[in-house]
């Protein structure tokens, strides 16, 4: 793929690609819109690797990539390979459950799963499920730079001479959902209120501090946060 120029013509994904504005549109942290978005990629032992997105329809975007993977013939429980899922929201706790059934009945597909935003993280049900994803061997992480940046570059249909021009959103906004998701998977009450819910509105964060959490959470995400300041060691 030449920078200058943008995605190929003949690249075989092109078709598959996303436009530019709705990978900000559905990607946006400060925004939390109904949609949900799926970006994924499978590569097989073969060293292919196959791209693809879609949308929640009349079921939620996970739900679709399931049913359309267990569909293919040639996708028996016996198939080896790695998944990685790029998703606007983290699953709620119904498609939780559905990944770890799909992930039992292909025993040899591992599953990544980068997130840009927490699905109704303050409901129990939801953080559960969560936790239970993650201790079935499934990783969960917060989108960051380098995941927009890939994500721009593999699934955007990007505009020649644009591809250094994927959305750099605010890096604390990044650290909050961070934050929280220490706590989801540290089996922590939520200490991070979000305001916005499922509304094209910017969204507001509030941190309710509790020692109880700050103490079993990475220093570094601490320290990244700004809640704390560094801690310096005097000779």
């Amino acid at each position: 793929m030449d920078s200058k120029t943008g995605p190929s013509v003949g690249d075989p994904t092109l078709r598959r690609r996303i436009k530019p504005w709705e990978f900000v549109a559905f990607f946006n942290p400060q925004e939390l819109r109904k949609e949900t978005c799926l970006l994924y990629e499978i590569k097989w032992r073969s060293h292919k690797i196959w791209r693809n997105s879609n949308q929640n329809t009349s079921q939620h975007a996970e739900i679709n990539f399931i049913e359309k993977f267990t569909s293919e013939r040639h996708h028996k429980p016996t198939v080896q390979c790695s998944i990685t899922w790029f998703l606007s929201w983290s699953p709620c706790w119904r498609c939780s459950e559905a990944i770890r059934k799909f992930l039992n009945q292909y025993p040899n597909v591992t599953l990544i799963i980068f997130v840009a935003r927490l699905y109704w993280h303050m409901d129990q049900q939801h953080r559960q499920e969560l936790r239970k994803l993650v201790s079935s061997g499934v990783t969960i992480q917060i989108m960051n730079y380098p995941e927009y940046h890939y994500c721009w570059r593999n699934f955007v249909d990007y505009l020649p001479g644009e591809e250094d021009h994927w959305p750099k959103y605010p890096s604390l906004w990044i650290t909050f959902y961070v934050l929280e998701l220490h706590c989801i998977i540290l089996g922590l009450p939520p200490c991070l209120k979000i305001s916005g819910h499922h509304s094209n509105q910017p969204v507001l964060f509030s941190l309710h501090l509790q020692d109880c959490h700050y103490q079993r959470i990475p220093y570094h995400v601490l320290v990244a946060t700004g809640i704390v300041q560094p801690f310096v060691t005097w000779r």
